[in-house]
């Protein structure tokens, strides 16, 4: 501005005076009317392109100063367009200088008026000034406005005039350094706005020119208009690499830079970050055979560049250290970080040493007193350490890591939560888990919610025994229950659900129902406690302590201080209840009654329903309405890592972490699909089995020897000898399974559903009718031994014991049978169970059954000592008390390996619930396991009379062979637990 536009100070000085708002606007409207009427002639006359040609040059530019000051304040600022070009199209330069900043501000690219400039723009872009006398301004003064003036013009027709020329100047060879830089950047913006102003692989020799420029301000600008590029069509441009390179070295290993771009005696670091975030765009750079076009592109020099890379790098890790000067140690870290991004880039194609270094060099970064650096170093470890082969380095920093936990600073203590969540593995799960649950404690509101939400998320993905994945959940509720969400304790549900092997659910049950006792509670352990007590706490409930009735007492004390959404789980809760014990009915019935009058609808509604529902249905279909609810589907994202993802977007390192299935994980997978394998190949193989059925299965279990088929055409029809191969192995199946077909042919199928909790069990059998038409007469009669104890419940009729009586069972339809058993002494057979039922055309069916009840169901796995199991195991010596037998592999078994020995050991755990005592085998090809099989008898004192059990398996590879020898204190059970596992091997 010049010192002579007194006018334009003047005003300046009026508006900042002003004494509100309402004064500045009064002035500036006074102002707007008089530069508007002096850009209007006194004659009335305007020129051809509308402007005063009276005003004089110094007025002129004094007015539309105004207008550009006007605008900058907010006010709308419509006229005097004309008056602007005039002075654009000026040559001198102060008329020129204000005409493009008013340009720049004041017009917009398709303002109709741009037509006329376009000509002059372009004039100024290709045709440098005239050089002067000494005070006349650079001759390249003109193209810079220009360019700067078309950086900041919007417009998609101006970007496509005016591309050819800005690209053009760009590459002249007459063009100044200063015309260079402004045009490289006037072309990212071009290049931004409209991504096909250029074509990649005809523009990447001319940047390849430029590359070669020995300005660094060039160099600079150039590297940002190629990374924009790059950022955008990367393969176009990937022949770069060895120039990016070049010049890395000049700067990092020769040190090569004016004096000027020493930045506190770095050398040009800005230059150096636009060069290293360029090569991390090429992952695969080291790749000799994938980096071909580069190394064609490096004029001879073969892979000199690759190794000259390394070389940089190496450099910058070890020269870089923290500095006195904040200045100076700042520039050296942000090449640093970058240098270690473009490792990580690498990926494990880097070389190990590079990797290495790095992580040497963050660790003593994580431990300076600088917060910034702390910040950058716990961010870019936890990058570096998702690459294969960094988890043993990273861990020697999880000491450092957990102090930086208690940082003053948040963001500091988010990054190192952050590296705790991505060094965590198999083997320091437990310890990280519970120093984060420790600090939890500690730690403020603003980072509690993250802090559960990966607490959780760890715990379920390292948890090798899912146990301690419920202890933890439930120590994140006592200590911080007001962030866990909804989406944890539902995880809780689905995967104890998912998971009945073993004893996790009952487990889960009591540990809850010990959670809920105290009346200060929080409400989100009252919602997992009620879910899960109403799903599993009828495995508990002959524990002492925890009845049915005494599960109602613990849950209902807190119902008046839950809200509407945890009412609603008690209520569904109390009516499963209600339907497995008879003694909770009375305590629920008034609850509900007080409930259908509720002002919620849900709870109203809930409670409605369940009350009639006994009135509107059969007990049997109240059975299945109120019984436990299947498995959840687990084929889909977690919950918790969909809302790590929505909090710390994709490019996280702990979303990538989370996304990788673990070890533990896969484990657990891989189980549950064998379980639904072996259930789905019982199944498949008893469809195909269809025919006319007539004789006598006979049980793995027992002695007996299979009937003849009858003949006369008016005898019951049986089951035939062909069948009796296939059933064996169904039934043996269903003894190490929870669930399968029991029987199958075209008229009726036959299913079972078991579950054990010490001595007692539930046993759901299911008749479906797969024939066209009713079957009447339907009759299962059970045979009771001395060594159960049985409750029976089923559709009505089944159970009768006429052979006129029965059920009718309709087409695709089932009767059911519920049976609850208790054993009371060993015993090495099956229950019998008799099924009758009559065809349309008069045609009597009967088929002998075994239900898959047998000793192992009742079987409570013990860990023992090598010691003690070697001590027990003599003691046990005798006739009476081993059971013995050697069984040759299936035929088409695979040869017997380590692998094959897991799936044995595998077999004695969770097909045989035996505990595996490690350490006692002298050889690989020896499984030992020790169990006590638990019975409802008691002894003079009153306490349950329990029977100790161990077994040996033991594989001889080269006869293909195994041994089984159990040892018990009665022959019953040895017989028992050897007989279940020798079928279970010959499956195996």
């Amino acid at each position: 501005m010049s010192t002579q536009a007194r006018g334009l100070q003047n005003f300046i000085s009026d508006l900042r005076n002003a004494k509100g708002k309402e004064d500045e606007r009064k002035r500036v409207d006074k102002e707007l009317a008089n530069i508007r009427k002096n850009f209007t002639p006194k004659g009335g006359k305007l020129s051809e392109d509308g402007s005063n040609p009276n005003l004089s040059s110094y007025a002129r530019k004094k007015y539309v100063w105004k207008l550009v000051y006007i605008h900058i304040l907010g006010y709308d600022v419509d006229f005097g367009h004309a008056e602007v070009l005039v002075l654009l199209r000026s040559s001198k330069y102060s008329e020129k200088h204000v005409g493009y900043t008013a340009l720049s501000l004041l017009m917009r690219g398709d303002d109709p008026s741009m037509t006329s400039v376009r000509g002059t723009m372009v004039k100024d872009l290709t045709v440098p000034l005239q050089a002067g006398g000494k005070n006349s301004p650079p001759v390249d003064a003109a193209q810079c406005l220009a360019l700067c003036a078309t950086a900041n013009i919007s417009g998609l027709e101006l970007i496509q005039s005016l591309h050819t020329e800005v690209l053009q100047t760009l590459v002249a060879k007459s063009s100044s350094a200063n015309v260079k830089k402004k045009a490289a950047l006037c072309l990212l913006r071009l290049v931004r706005t409209s991504a096909k102003v250029i074509s990649g692989r005809e523009f990447a020799p001319q940047v390849a020119q430029l590359l070669q420029d020995r300005h660094l301000g060039v160099l600079t600008s150039a590297m940002s208009l190629l990374y924009g590029l790059a950022s955008q069509t990367p393969d176009d441009y990937e022949s770069l690499i060895p120039y990016a390179v070049h010049i890395l070295g000049m700067l990092v290993l020769k040190k090569a830079c004016a004096r000027e771009y020493l930045y506190y005696r770095t050398p040009s670091p800005w230059l150096q970050i636009k060069l290293l975030k360029f090569l991390q765009l090429y992952p695969h750079a080291l790749n000799a055979k994938e980096n071909g076009a580069a190394k064609e592109a490096a004029a001879g020099n073969g892979g000199a560049h690759i190794s000259q890379l390394t070389s940089i790098i190496s450099k910058v890790l070890t020269e870089t250290d923290v500095s006195d000067s904040i200045n100076k140690s700042n520039a050296d870290h942000a090449i640093l970080f970058e240098a270690v991004n473009l490792i990580v880039c690498w990926g494990a194609s880097g070389p190990a040493q590079l990797r290495e270094g790095a992580m040497k060099l963050l660790g003593k970064f994580i431990s300076v007193r600088e917060p910034n650096i702390r910040y950058l170093g716990l961010l870019t470890m936890a990058q570096l350490a998702q690459l294969e082969g960094s988890a043993e380095s990273i861990k020697k920093h999880q000491a450092t890591v957990l102090v930086s936990l208690k940082d003053a600073d948040i963001s500091v203590r988010r990054r190192a939560l952050d590296l705790l969540f991505v060094m965590c593995d198999t083997d320091n799960a437990e310890r990280i888990v519970d120093e984060l649950v420790a600090h939890l404690a500690l730690a403020d509101a603003a980072i509690r919610e993250e802090m559960v939400l990966k607490i959780a998320i760890l715990a379920e993905k390292y948890a090798t025994d899912l146990r301690w994945y419920v202890d933890t959940i439930l120590k994140l509720i006592s200590i911080s229950g007001d962030h866990v969400s909804d989406a944890i304790w539902h995880r809780v549900v689905q995967i104890v659900t998912n998971h009945p092997q073993g004893d996790l659910q009952a487990y889960t049950a009591a540990t809850l129902l010990v959670a809920a006792s105290p009346r200060r509670c929080h409400e989100t352990a009252v919602r997992v406690a009620a879910y899960i007590l109403g799903e599993f706490g009828f495995l508990i409930a002959e524990r002492p302590g925890m009845s049915g009735e005494e599960q109602f007492r613990i849950l209902h004390q807190h119902w008046p201080t839950s809200d509407n959404k945890t009412r609603a789980i008690l209520v569904s809760t109390y009516a499963k209840l209600a339907n497995l014990y008879e003694e909770c009915r009375p305590l629920v019935a008034p609850v509900f009654a007080r409930c259908t009058n509720n002002v919620d609808v849900e709870i109203q509604q809930r409670a409605a329903e369940y009350s009639s529902m006994r009135e509107a249905f059969s007990p049997e279909a109240v059975e299945d309405l109120l019984r436990e609810m299947p498995p959840f589907e687990d084929n889909k994202q977690s919950a918790l890592e969909q809302r790590l993802r929505e909090k710390e977007g994709d490019n996280s390192a702990a979303v990538q972490k989370a996304a990788r299935p673990s070890i533990a994980e896969r484990k657990r997978a891989a189980q549950s699909a064998a379980t639904v394998k072996a259930v789905e190949e019982v199944a498949a193989q008893a469809q195909q089995e269809t025919g006319p059925i007539e004789s006598d299965p006979v049980s793995p279990m027992s002695d007996g020897s299979p009937g003849t088929a009858k003949k006369d055409p008016g005898a019951k029809v049986g089951i035939p000898k062909e069948v009796i191969p296939a059933m064996r192995k169904a039934f043996s199946n269903l003894c190490t399974s929870p669930s399968g077909v029991l029987f199958e042919n075209a008229l009726l199928q036959v299913g079972v559903k078991h579950e054990y909790v010490g001595a007692q069990g539930r046993i759901s059998v299911f008749f479906g009718n797969l024939s066209k038409t009713p079957l009447s007469h339907f009759r299962a009669i059970i045979e009771e031994g001395e060594h159960l104890r049985m409750q029976k419940q089923g559709t009505q009729g089944l159970l009768d014991e006429e052979e006129s009586g029965g059920c009718d069972v309709a087409v695709r339809t089932q009767a059911k049978l519920l049976l609850i058993v208790e054993v009371t002494a060993p015993f090495d057979d099956a229950p019998a169970m008799r099924v009758t039922f009559e065809t349309e055309n008069g045609e009597v069916h009967e088929y002998p059954l075994r239900l898959p009840i047998v000793a192992t169901c009742f079987m409570e796995p013990v860990t023992l000592e090598p010691g003690a199991f070697m001590q027990r195991w003599r003691s046990l010596e005798g006739q009476d008390r081993e059971c013995q037998e050697v069984v040759k592999a299936p035929p088409n078994a695979p040869p017997i390996d380590e692998e094959y020995m897991k799936r044995i050991g595998t077999i004695v755990t969770e097909g045989l619930k035996f505990g595996r005592c490690t350490g006692c085998d002298p050889t690989p090809w020896t499984v030992s396991g020790a169990a006590t099989f638990r019975t409802g008898a008691k002894d003079m004192n009153g306490n349950n009379i329990n029977v100790g059990c161990l077994v040996r398996v033991e594989a001889n590879p080269q006869a293909g062979a195994f041994r089984v020898t159990t040892r018990t204190l009665h022959p019953l059970c040895s017989k028992a637990v050897k007989n279940v596992a020798l079928v279970s091997i010959k499956l195996a």
